[in-house]
């Protein structure tokens, strides 16, 4: 009887590594799409515009040549700043909604 239950059991085992090998092929098509996607994000009205890709890389920054005050420095850093945060927060919400599609909603470490 135990017999039957292993021979029985073999093939769902291949089933599941098929379908692990399958998910994890998938998880990593979404990483490499992800990491080539760009989110932009603007601060103070679109003043200071901040691009990054899904590998958290700045790949650009725009700043409207009319708001560069050289007595208030600090106030284009707090925008840059806000910009870059925003985008990356956005990278960052698109990596977990898309990878926890793929994993249904499980946290696997070092996957996101």
């Amino acid at each position: 009887m135990a017999r039957g239950g292993f021979r029985g059991g073999a093939p769902n085992m291949n089933n599941m590594m098929k379908q692990v090998r399958k998910m994890q092929e998938q998880m990593e098509k979404a990483q490499e799409e992800i990491q080539e996607k760009e989110f932009t994000s603007s601060s103070g009205g679109g003043v200071v515009e901040a691009t990054v890709n899904g590998k958290k890389e700045i790949v650009k920054i725009k700043i409207n040549p009319d708001v560069v005050d050289p007595e208030d420095v600090e106030m284009l850093e707090d925008l840059i700043m806000a910009a870059i945060n925003d985008a990356m927060a956005n990278a960052n919400k698109y990596n977990e909604d898309t990878m926890g599609k793929l994993t249904g909603g499980i946290n696997i470490p070092g996957l996101m």
